[in-house]
């Protein structure tokens, strides 16, 4: 059953799970590019919810994750599993395979570490975002869903808008949680949005051409703080339809990251 057969009573959140590794997808992780084809978000926050619990160890968190998206992930019964490739101490390469129907569907890798050290005075290099209560609300234009990935997230745009194009600076939050009755840890928070980079900041228009990124990168230097997660996201493509997002990524505190995205670009 796909999700879309359940959009008349369709769950507050993206995933009921199904026992070890496995999650039924509902309706909000819909992407905007029709068919049942998932939004990037959803199946990353996913992965790196379970690679976070995945032989657990106190203060151990994941600060680098890249997902490698090997074809458009549908929105039905999913699976993941993830192995330990390099243990330590302080630092651990973790690797996960997700499927549907036995066919991969995206592989990912993190690297897990445990801070050693506290208290080292940095400057702040990147200026902090102005507050979501300064940006502009935007509804998503249509794409033919009552509901998705679209409506389960709260846009507040700074500079830029959805059919825009350009750079853009946008805040982002999550209106449902990832699976019901567990409050999102930071990083699905931070991997919930980040594959949105390439949506807000496309260069040409998003009705007339298809934005497909093979991978999504994403490396914090710290956990982000609250449930905003701010972006400033810039796309530049070859005319020969191959480009190159990039987003640095932001809490109300200030910035804590970056993502990125190599896309290839195509007619609908």
């Amino acid at each position: 059953m796909t999700a879309q057969d359940n959009l008349a009573s369709a769950d507050p959140w993206f995933f009921t799970p199904d026992g070890p590794g496995r999650y039924q997808s509902t309706v909000f992780t819909l992407g905007p590019w029709g068919g049942n084809s998932q939004h990037g978000g959803p199946p990353s926050a996913l992965m790196g919810r379970e690679m976070q619990h995945h032989e657990p160890r106190e203060a151990a968190e994941i600060f680098r994750f890249t997902a490698e998206i090997l074809r458009p992930v549908p929105a039905t019964s999913l699976e993941v599993r993830v192995r330990t490739v390099r243990g330590g101490r302080s630092i651990e390469l973790l690797e996960g395979v997700m499927t549907a129907d036995d066919v991969e569907v995206m592989r990912a890798s993190a690297w897990r570490m445990t801070p050693q050290i506290d208290g080292v005075d940095v400057p702040v290099q990147v200026p902090a975002l102005p507050p979501p209560s300064e940006g502009t609300y935007e509804n998503f234009f249509d794409i033919g869903l009552e509901r998705g990935y679209h409506t389960a997230m709260e846009w507040r745009f700074i500079e830029g808008a959805f059919l825009k194009a350009g750079p853009a600076r946008v805040w982002l939050r999550q209106q449902i949680p990832l699976v019901p009755d567990e409050e999102p840890s930071p990083l699905q928070r931070v991997l919930c949005v980040a594959d949105s980079g390439n949506g807000v900041s496309a260069v040409a228009d998003a009705r007339e051409l298809t934005f497909v990124n093979t991978d999504l990168t994403v490396h914090l230097r710290r956990q982000p703080r609250g449930e905003w997660i701010g972006m400033e996201a810039e796309t530049a493509m070859d005319p020969n339809g191959v480009g190159l997002a990039e987003s640095v990524l932001h809490d109300q505190d200030g910035p804590i990251g970056r993502g990125a995205q190599i896309l290839f670009v195509g007619p609908r």
